[in-house]
């Protein structure tokens, strides 16, 4: 049972412990915030998302008695590093096993569709691929589809399992802050990963699915990786039992090691970093850039702007967005796209399946707009003040005030990487970093229907 109540369990089980001397009893009680939280915090109380942070920091250490409290914008580094990682690794295979092929058609019929463009509208022949690319689309290690939203993983996993292998096998934020917590912090805490009790403050209920996937259960330590997950609401819903008033509420330091709050250099004033991007995680964005640069030695490409490099295109609606890597000559060099909401995730789906998706990576979120109008954010106070799509932007304008860092400039995360993970094509890298997915047969209607 992940709830509020089986903290307030676990806290009352410290005290008991201390008052009766039994320190074997006794958790560190750890908890993770997330961007996202915070900023839909922010917007209801009109406070920015450092005040929400030293805030919450307070309420969770010094009110309630929890004993530390982590970022997970400081594990979305880990988890984005991950992704392009895995990126450029179904890139080049894909490349290397009849890849160029393909992409030399698909150059053909851009040509062929921008020729079209310009001249009045004939309905033209489509012509047949032939054995060779149909044999090529069907070995293909693309498109990589986005992981981090559970609500996506549940349905692709009860009604589509072929669509599984597309799925990035690297671990989400929080569940990189679960393995995070529960090997490298506990082991330099001098903790078992039992000893531990996690905790994430999250945007969606679904991520309490995520956290219960047999996956992320450690069973020689009989832990998960992360034990409860509390959405955004719950928790404003503990200020209120409290009879505390968020808006007056004492700020304490910031001073745990997993956090991505310091000191801006150009102003000397503290401040909150986050990565550049949207408020469902920037992966988009950073594997695009890490792509460029990589692959297509294109450094400096910003995924954020249109350019003479970027195209962005907005589709049929404001939840799917196309992303184009131009070469000199003209050519596309990659196609990214963003597919919010389950009709939209239908559609990829359905191309996929008939070899008709053209993508090589698409962001997929259950959630209309995203992770800022995540099921277990706070909603606008009254639909007379603000509509709910504006209430939605204005937290999304509030995630994107945080100052964007790339991960390979955090020089902590760098530091934790090389000491915790040292070879990342090691098993063990795979074993704390990466996941996996399992088909499921059963009929559930619509999986992303989940009622809490």
């Amino acid at each position: 049972m992940q709830s509020q109540e089986e903290l307030f369990k676990i806290l009352n089980q410290n005290k008991l412990a201390l008052e009766q001397n039994r320190p074997q009893d006794y958790r560190t009680i750890v908890i993770s915030i997330s961007p996202q939280s915070r900023a839909s915090l922010a917007a209801k109380y009109r406070l920015t998302p450092l005040q929400v942070h030293h805030r919450l920091v307070y309420f969770f250490k010094h009110f309630l008695g929890a004993h530390h409290v982590f970022d997970t914008s400081f594990t979305q580094d880990l988890s984005l590093v991950e992704s392009a990682r895995e990126f450029n690794e179904r890139f080049k295979h894909y490349m290397q096993n009849g890849g160029e092929a393909l992409e030399a058609a698909k150059q053909q019929q851009d040509l062929e569709k921008a020729v079209e463009d310009g001249k009045p509208k004939v309905r033209a022949r489509r012509r047949k691929a032939n054995a060779t690319e149909e044999a090529v689309s069907a070995q293909q290690d693309l498109p990589m589809l986005a992981s981090s939203c559970p609500g996506w993983v549940c349905y692709a996993e009860k009604t589509h399992g072929e669509i599984l292998p597309f799925i990035t096998a690297a671990k989400s934020p929080q569940q990189m802050m679960g393995s995070l917590v529960k090997d490298y912090f506990a082991k330099k805490s001098g903790l078992t990963p039992n000893q531990i009790y996690h905790v994430s403050i999250m945007p969606c209920y679904d991520k309490k699915l995520e956290a219960s996937r047999p996956d992320f259960y450690l069973e020689s330590f009989e832990t998960r990786e992360v034990d409860c997950v509390l959405t955004t609401s719950e928790i404003d819903k503990m200020f209120h039992e409290k009879n505390l008033d968020f808006t007056k509420m004492t700020e304490s330091p910031i001073d745990d090691m997993f956090n991505k709050v310091g000191v801006d250099p150009a102003t000397g004033i503290e401040t909150v970093y986050g990565v550049p991007g949207s408020s469902s995680g920037g992966a988009l964005e950073y594997i695009f850039a890490t792509a460029a640069r990589d692959i297509f030695n294109m450094p400096d490409i910003n995924a954020t702007q249109a350019s003479s490099r970027v195209v962005i295109k907005t589709g049929k609606n404001a939840d799917v967005k196309e992303y184009f890597l131009i070469a000199d000559d003209g050519r596309i060099l990659l196609r990214f796209a963003t597919a919010y909401g389950f009709r939209n995730i239908q559609n990829v789906v359905r191309k996929i399946k008939t070899g008709k998706c053209n993508y090589h990576y698409v962001e997929v979120m259950a959630c209309p707009g995203g992770c800022a109008n995540g099921g277990g954010q706070l909603p606008a106070e009254s639909e007379q003040v603000i509509n709910a799509k504006d209430w939605v932007g204005h937290v999304e304008s509030i995630y994107q005030t945080a100052q964007g860092v790339l991960p390979e400039n955090n020089e902590i995360i760098k530091s934790i990487y090389n000491e915790w993970i040292v070879d990342p094509s090691s098993e063990r890298a795979r074993q704390l970093l990466r996941t996996q997915y399992h088909a499921v047969t059963q009929n559930l209607g619509n999986p992303l229907a989940t009622k809490w």
